[in-house]
C-alpha cells in the first residue's frame, strides 16, 4: 500500500471533523446566549404584590386621613370621623361652613333670619327609651329594645306624635329604616310635662330628645350596627326656617356613612 502524503492526511482528518463542527454550530445557534444558572432572575415578586395590593381608599373614606369631629365649637367645612362611645363603627360626615358641634353627638346651624338657636340640627344617639306618650312623658319612658325595628315600632306607637311608614334603607355597609316624625296637630305643648314633648332618652330620669315648637319636624335613620342600634336624626324647629338651610341640613344628613375599619 502506498503511503499518504501530508496533504492527503490533512484532507482526510478534515472530513472527520466536519460533522463535529456542524453539530457545534447548530448547538451554538440554540444556546450561545445561555447565561449561567447562578445569574439572578428578574424579580416579579414586588410587581405581583403591588398588583394584588388593595387600591387605596379615597381620602374621604380613609380613616387615617379624616379629621376627628371636635366635641364642641365651630367646625371648618370638610369631612369628619365621629367615634361614638359604645360603637366599634365610627361614622363619617361631611359639613359645609357655618356648622357647630355640641357634646360630640350633635351638629347645628343657625338661621340668621330666625331668632331661635339650632334652626337645623343633626343628632346621634342610641335612644334606649321611648316615651309612650310624648306629652305626659315623665315616668313613662319605656325600654324600646336593642333592634332598629323595635325603635321604629315604639316611635310609631307613641301618643301625641305621628310617624310616617318606615322605608328600608342602607347606610354604608349597614341596613336600617327611615321615617319622619312630628307633633300631632291637636297637642298643646304648654300642657305637657316641662312644656315640651319628650321623644326619646338615654335613661329613664330625663329627656334627651324633645320638641318645643308645634311645627318641629325630624327625619330619622335607624341603623343596625352588628346588633347595636344607632339612631341618627335631622330636624328643623319650624316651617319658617330658610328652605335652603333645610336642604343643606338634609345634604349633611345624607353624607353620613357608617364603616367598620379593621
Amino acid at each position: 500500500m502506498s503511503s499518504m502524503t501530508p496533504l492527503e492526511k490533512a484532507a482526510k482528518q478534515s472530513r472527520h471533523l466536519l460533522p463535529l463542527l456542524t453539530i457545534a454550530l447548530i448547538g451554538c445557534l440554540g444556546g450561545c446566549e445561555y447565561e449561567s444558572k447562578d445569574a439572578s432572575l428578574p424579580s416579579v415578586t414586588s410587581s405581583m404584590m403591588e398588583a394584588r395590593r388593595d387600591p387605596p381608599l379615597p381620602e374621604s373614606r380613609n380613616p387615617r386621613t379624616v379629621r376627628t369631629l371636635p366635641d364642641s365649637g365651630d367646625i371648618d367645612a370638610g369631612t369628619y370621623l365621629v367615634p361614638v362611645a359604645g360603637y366599634k363603627e365610627p361614622f363619617q360626615i361631611t359639613v359645609p361652613d357655618g356648622w357647630f358641634a355640641l357634646d360630640g353627638n350633635s351638629l347645628g346651624k343657625d338661621d340668621p333670619d330666625h331668632p331661635a338657636e339650632w334652626a337645623v340640627y343633626l343628632t346621634l344617639s342610641r335612644a334606649y327609651y321611648v316615651a309612650m306618650d310624648a306629652c305626659t312623658w315623665r315616668g313613662a319612658l319605656a325600654d324600646s329594645g336593642p333592634s332598629a325595628k323595635a325603635f321604629v315600632d315604639a316611635m310609631a306607637a307613641q301618643s301625641s306624635t305621628a310617624s310616617t311608614p318606615p322605608a328600608e334603607i342602607v347606610v354604608g355597609n349597614y341596613s336600617g329604616f327611615e321615617f319622619d316624625h312630628s307633633i300631632e296637630d291637636n297637642v298643646d305643648i304648654t300642657a305637657c310635662n316641662g312644656d315640651q314633648l319628650c321623644i326619646h332618652s338615654e335613661d329613664t330620669q330625663r329627656c334627651s330628645r324633645w320638641y318645643k315648637t308645634q311645627n318641629q319636624h325630624e327625619t330619622y335613620r335607624v341603623v343596625d350596627l352588628n346588633g347595636k342600634r344607632a339612631v341618627v336624626a335631622v330636624g328643623h324647629i319650624d316651617e319658617s326656617i330658610n328652605p335652603e338651610l333645610t336642604r343643606e341640613a338634609r345634604t349633611v344628613f345624607d353624607s353620613i356613612v357608617f364603616e367598620s375599619y379593621k
